[in-house]
């Protein structure tokens, strides 16, 4: 039996930009991506597995946005799990680049073995992502998340009891540290949207036999929990209702962290924490200040999620506390200020200028 012809790339780009307008992307990156904003104006680059998601993302971008095609960099990581058909999945990345005249770049996992964990493998791929974005000077990162991607990591998250910030994820647009920006123009969309789309303008994508498998705990909502809570749903579109409720918690996360901004209990150099500041307020803005303080100290050590309960409740009380953590050093709340305390073998008090 002959093989089908290969797919006139540039044209099937044509094809799917018709399909899926630019109205049809989230309105959030259409308008940052048309905005003066130094990030936007540099090259960007696209997380590309070669999978419908990151295909789709790709060629969409380069019909959309054709004053940007000559600063476009597709990123491929290379897991090494899946032998062959890992390298196959490299050429065809790199086929479909050449024939829209994108740059690419290749990467592959030097630390593969059989059996790494989903957390594993991902920080492996996006430290790749890290170290080529760094390497170019390049501040922004596509991917191709979409609606079943949202609903899928609300119940993953909902399981280990997360607050507004980690269940609003994956969002839109997020700033990243070094001012990196992640782009995700595809959530807006649900992947059967997708597929259909890029099969009728004629596209063919790369698939990974490891999303078939239930060895990942991501596959095991895919492929059991999510088809069976669509169907408990009835009538009701359960994967827009969760990518409403992601819009929502993204809309009070960034209230919590407006409400914070505008007690500022923060020293400037964020090592110390004013609890005055915050006595008598809701608990949740006392919960993300004490975030930011931990997230800027040396070494928090492994703070466990009752440890920190703990030091929440110090807090609150606002009375002193002497709260180790670990053999880094200690949060000490002393006359209405918390503030990180070195050992005293250490020989070092506390702050930076020490």
């Amino acid at each position: 039996m002959p093989r089908p012809p290969k797919p006139d790339w540039p044209r099937v780009a044509a094809a799917l930009a018709g399909r899926i307008p630019l109205a049809a992307l989230h309105p959030s990156v259409v308008a940052w991506a048309g905005g003066g904003s130094e990030a936007a104006r540099r090259s960007w680059a696209i997380a590309f597995s070669g999978g419908a998601d990151s295909l789709a993302l790709l060629l969409l971008m380069w019909a959309h946005w054709p004053e940007r095609r000559a600063r476009l960099v597709a990123l491929h990581f290379d897991h090494r799990l899946r032998g062959r058909a890992s390298m196959e999945d490299a050429r065809f990345c790199e086929r479909v680049c050449a024939a829209l005249g994108v740059r690419f770049v290749n990467g592959a996992w030097a630390g593969a073995r059989k059996g790494a964990s989903e957390a594993v493998a991902r920080a492996a791929r996006f430290g790749f992502f890290q170290q080529a974005l760094a390497r170019r000077r390049i501040r922004v990162l596509w991917l191709g998340q979409q609606q079943d991607d949202i609903a899928e990591t609300l119940l993953m998250r909902l399981a280990r009891g997360s607050g507004s910030a980690g269940l609003a994820a994956p969002r839109p647009l997020q700033r990243m540290p070094a001012g990196r920006v992640h782009v995700r123009p595809l959530l807006t969309l649900k992947k059967h949207e997708i597929i259909t789309a890029l099969t009728e303008a004629g596209g063919r994508w790369r698939e990974d036999a490891s999303n078939e498998t239930e060895d990942y705990y991501r596959n095991r909502i895919r492929h059991e929990v999510l088809p069976a809570w669509s169907a408990a749903a009835g009538g009701r579109d359960a994967l827009a209702g969760a990518a409403l409720t992601r819009e929502l918690l993204e809309e009070d996360d960034a209230a919590l962290e407006a409400w914070v901004d505008l007690l500022a209990p923060l020293s400037a150099d964020g090592w110390r924490l004013d609890v005055k500041v915050l006595h008598g307020k809701p608990r949740a803005v006392v919960r993300r200040a004490l975030h930011r303080w931990l997230s800027v100290q040396p070494d928090t050590g492994d703070l466990s999620r009752q440890g920190f309960a703990t030091l929440l409740a110090a807090v609150e009380k606002g009375s002193f506390t002497r709260f180790s953590l670990g053999g880094s050093g200690f949060a000490v709340i002393r006359k209405g200020v918390l503030a990180f305390e070195f050992p005293p073998r250490s020989g070092i008090k506390s702050g930076p200028a020490n």
